[in-house]
This record gives C-alpha cells, sequence and structure tokens, in this order.
C-alpha cells in the first residue's frame, strides 16, 4: 500500500470515529450542536404540612419513579430538626422523616428538578398487581345505586369491543350530565371523585385498575394538590386514560408522581396531613442539562473527558483545543495560498495572544517589541557575540520591555497593555533573532514579507479561534479534533501550486 493511499485510509478512519463520536454525543446524550441553545428544565416542590401531636412523629411521602418521557436531574431534602431516610417498599420509593417529639405545625420539603424528553411516557410491563376488589354494596337502601353502576357497566360494555374502548365509553358517560343513571350514582358517592367511581365501577366489570398520581408541567403553579388519571390492564398491557375526556395516553406535560401503590403520605403522630405542589419552569443551558444527565447515568465518554477536570484546568484546555484550529488556518494559507510568515506556527502563538490583549492592543504591543527588539538585536550584532549568548540577551531585552510597557502602560491608566504578559518571550525572541538574520540576508524588503505575513495569518486566525461556533464544538466536541487531523493529512498530501505561484508565473502563462 502506498503512503497516499495510507494517509486516505487513516484520514477516513479519524474521521469517522469523530464524526460518530459527536454524533453519539449530540442525539444520545444531548449536547447541543450550536451555542446558545436552552433547555426547559422544571422544579416541581413537594411540601409536606401536618400537625405534630407532641410524640413521635413518621411522615413518609412516595417519590416519583424514573420516567421514559422525564429525566430527574438532582433532588433535595429539606426538614430541619429531623432525620432522613428513604425506604423502598414493594417497588416504591418512599421519603421517610422521623423525630423523636414534635408538637405544633411542621412543614417539610422535597425539591427536584425534573427534564422533559422525547419517549413514551410509561414503560412496559411493570409489577403491578392485577387482583380485582369487588365494591360492596349490600344495603338495601343502595339497591338503586346498584342499579344504576350495572346498567352503565352494560351499556359500556354493550357499545365496546374490548377493554380499551370499554373503558373509554365509561368514561364518557360519567362525564355526562344529562345520564340520569350517572347523577344518581354521583349523588350517592358526593364525596369521591371522578377516578374514585370509575375505579369503583371498573372493578364491579371485573376489570383490574389504579389511579395514577402527578402534575401538569406549568409554569409558576403554586399550592396544586395531585390530580389523578386512570390506569386499566386490558389483559396483556396496561392503558392510561385521561379520566376527564376518556382518551387514552398520558398528556405530554403530565409528570407521574405515582402509579398505583399506597397512599401518597403516611403519617403517624400527627393530624391534619397534606400534600400540596409547586411548578416552575427555568430555562439552562442545553449543554449543563445533558451534563446533569450524563454525569447521573456515568457515561464514560463524559466521566472520562475534559469535563471530568477541575473548572480551571478546564478553562486552560478551552484555550488549547483552539491551537489545532490555528494550526489548520496556518496549513491552508501556507499550502494553498502560500504566504510565507516568521516560523511555521508562530501565528498560532499569536493569534493566542490576540485572544487573551484583544486584536489592536495585542497588534501595537507586537510590533513595539519587534521593533525596540530588533534595534537592541543589530547592536549586539556588532559586539560580536556568540549565538547563545545573543540570543538570550535577546530574552533578556525582551523581558525588560515587556516589564517597562506594563509599568507605563499602568501609570497612563491603559489597562488593556497589562495583558503583554500573555505573549510567548521565547518565542518573540526567537522571532526578533530571525528577523535580524533575514534583514541581513535577503533584505528589509523580505522582512516587512513574512512580519506581515505572520500578522495576516494570526489575525485570520484569531478570527476563527474566536468565533462562538467553533469556541463550543473545540471545547464541547473535542472528537471533532479527529476530523480536523483527517483533513490536515489529506492537506498534506496536496503538491499543485499554490496560490503565489500563479501570481508569480502568470506573464510566463501570457
Amino acid at each position: 500500500m502506498s503512503p497516499r493511499v495510507q494517509v486516505y485510509v487513516i484520514a477516513a478512519l479519524l474521521a469517522l470515529i469523530g464524526a460518530g463520536l459527536t454524533a453519539y454525543k449530540h442525539f444520545e446524550l444531548g449536547f447541543p450542536l450550536l451555542p446558545g441553545e436552552y433547555r426547559t428544565v422544571w422544579t416541581i416542590e413537594a411540601k409536606v404540612g401536618f400537625d405534630a401531636e407532641g410524640g413521635p412523629v413518621k411522615a413518609a411521602l412516595t417519590l416519583p419513579r424514573e420516567q421514559r418521557n422525564m429525566e430527574i436531574l438532582g433532588e433535595t431534602f429539606s426538614s430541619s430538626g429531623f432525620g432522613f431516610f428513604i425506604a423502598r417498599e414493594n417497588d416504591e420509593y418512599r421519603a421517610v422523616w422521623t423525630r423523636r417529639s414534635a408538637e405544633g405545625s411542621q412543614s417539610l420539603f422535597y425539591q427536584l428538578d425534573v427534564y422533559q424528553t422525547p419517549g413514551a411516557a410509561l414503560e412496559q410491563p411493570l409489577n403491578l398487581s392485577t387482583k380485582v376488589k369487588k365494591p360492596f354494596l349490600g344495603a338495601r337502601e343502595q339497591e338503586a345505586v346498584r342499579l344504576a353502576i350495572n346498567s352503565l357497566v352494560k351499556q359500556a360494555r354493550e357499545r365496546s369491543s374490548d377493554v380499551e374502548s370499554f373503558t373509554t365509553q365509561l368514561l364518557f358517560e360519567l362525564n355526562d350530565d344529562g345520564n340520569q343513571d350517572r347523577n344518581l350514582i354521583f349523588r350517592h358517592y358526593a364525596d369521591k371523585s371522578l377516578v374514585d367511581v370509575a375505579l369503583l365501577m371498573l372493578a364491579t366489570a371485573d376489570i383490574p385498575a389504579h389511579r395514577i398520581r402527578g402534575l401538569y408541567l406549568e409554569d409558576d403553579r403554586r399550592r396544586l394538590d395531585p390530580e389523578d388519571l386512570l390506569e386499566v390492564y386490558d389483559g396483556k398491557r396496561w392503558i392510561v386514560f385521561e379520566p376527564g375526556s376518556g382518551l387514552p395516553g398520558v398528556p405530554d406535560n403530565f409528570f407521574i408522581w405515582q402509579r398505583g401503590g399506597k397512599s401518597l403520605l403516611d403519617l403517624e403522630g400527627g393530624r391534619n396531613s397534606q400534600v400540596t405542589f409547586s411548578v416552575i419552569a427555568n430555562d439552562v443551558p442545553a449543554r449543563d442539562v445533558s451534563m446533569r444527565s450524563s454525569r447521573d447515568e456515568k457515561d464514560a465518554l463524559v466521566d472520562f473527558s475534559i469535563y471530568s477536570l477541575p473548572i480551571e484546568q478546564q478553562s486552560i484546555f478551552k484555550l488549547i483545543l483552539l491551537v489545532p484550529v490555528g494550526a489548520l488556518v496556518v496549513v491552508l494559507l501556507r499550502v494553498f495560498v502560500g504566504l510565507r510568515t516568521s516560523g511555521t506556527f508562530m501565528p498560532v502563538l499569536l493569534a493566542i495572544a490576540f485572544i487573551e490583549t484583544q486584536l489592536l492592543t495585542g497588534l501595537s504591543i507586537f510590533v513595539l517589541i519587534l521593533v525596540l527588539g530588533l534595534w537592541v538585536r543589530f547592536y549586539l550584532s556588532r559586539l560580536n557575540l556568540l549565538l547563545v549568548s545573543r540570543i538570550a540577551a535577546v530574552v533578556v531585552t525582551v523581558v525588560i520591555i515587556m516589564g517597562v510597557i506594563s509599568v507605563v502602560s499602568y501609570k497612563l491608566g491603559i489597562e488593556q497593555a497589562l495583558t503583554v504578559t500573555f505573549f510567548p518571550m521565547i518565542i518573540l525572541a526567537w522571532t526578533i533573532e530571525r528577523m535580524s538574520i533575514v534583514w541581513e540576508e535577503d533584505g528589509p524588503y523580505e522582512v516587512v514579507v513574512q512580519a506581515g505575513g505572520s500578522l495576516l495569518v494570526a489575525v485570520l486566525a484569531w478570527w476563527v479561534m474566536t468565533n462562538r461556533y467553533v469556541e463550543h464544538w473545540t471545547f464541547n466536541f473535542p472528537e471533532l479534533l479527529l476530523v480536523l487531523l483527517a483533513f490536515i493529512l489529506v492537506v498534506g498530501n496536496y503538491t499543485g501550486y499554490r496560490l503565489s505561484e500563479l501570481m508569480r508565473f502568470r506573464p510566463l502563462v501570457k
């Protein structure tokens, strides 16, 4: 296999790996491809209030489970003076607050952050009981209620073909104010909700069912009571119904807090207990949401990456990851355009300095140091010093010049000039040495050409490196550097004419 073919094979593999990892982070982990994207994160707070009776107190609140379309990003508990632990009972998670003695009004809080994701609201199957407990209607005065219930069940069965359509028809009838049987049932069960009556009638029809407690995610809602949905078992799967409309399916913005199981809150040693909810929406950067989600799942691509470093090191790497982009700019301008620069990648270092000092300030400082350094270098050349000593003297001179610029700018109130320390001293010293040699060998014109080319490349590299999209992609998708490396390898095989050479040989063509 020839070297050229090997380059293309390696470049293709690198590009596929980089693009594949980037696609995985975007589609699976949710990292945004564009900067400035935000996600809506819902903060839900449950407040448990009760009156303690002066003795031992124990309160147990059912906690929500993971759902396909709702991702829990974090949760906090507030229980001043109470002991706290999370217990797992019968496939349920419950927050338990305990205290040896308490008296008077008490408030306990549980808060969680939820991010809504695409997907089915429920996961099948779950270990939910399919036993049916028949309602007891034995008293003689309840004969009319029994007949009304049986009549509605019979009508729903005649108008349906399976459990799903039967439940829909039953809920339609229970929402019909003009139905006499329905009105009789609700007068008898005046203290019961629509879901309670529906569960009673489904039990009469020997159909397993239970309630689902949850909340509709709407911004700035306070002191909410949990709302109920109905879940029915058709012999193969559980089907959710919205009781008000009778239609199957979980509403898109409904967060399921409790699915079947025991009561929402159990309290010992207190009275007048209640659970109220508050919901508020927050716009959070999409990257932060993805990071919180991936950190909880311990995704290896995130866990073993730059994101696992301390913040200070992350900020350093955010700048370092821009260097390959500047190198690509240098490669393109050197290979395809033919610009001459002082050193191969010295413009990249200048571009990094310009990022910290701002462009105009950095250009001014660089030109000033270069002119003063060349003047000192020409004087040192008359002293016939050895090369090492001469370069060391230039380094010391550059440091002195940088110190003088910083002090003078501080006294004059020019704060931007204080960033002169971001310029690489050794590179400046070598640049001055190289420029002086070019001056002696090729004349001042070549010095101007190389210095101008270096500054032009540095400015173009700075412009690309400070682009908000480039900054976002290099830091959040460092895998794209493999694609960039593949492109540089392919460019390295170019052996055609440069633009400058076309201009150079244009008279010959004519």
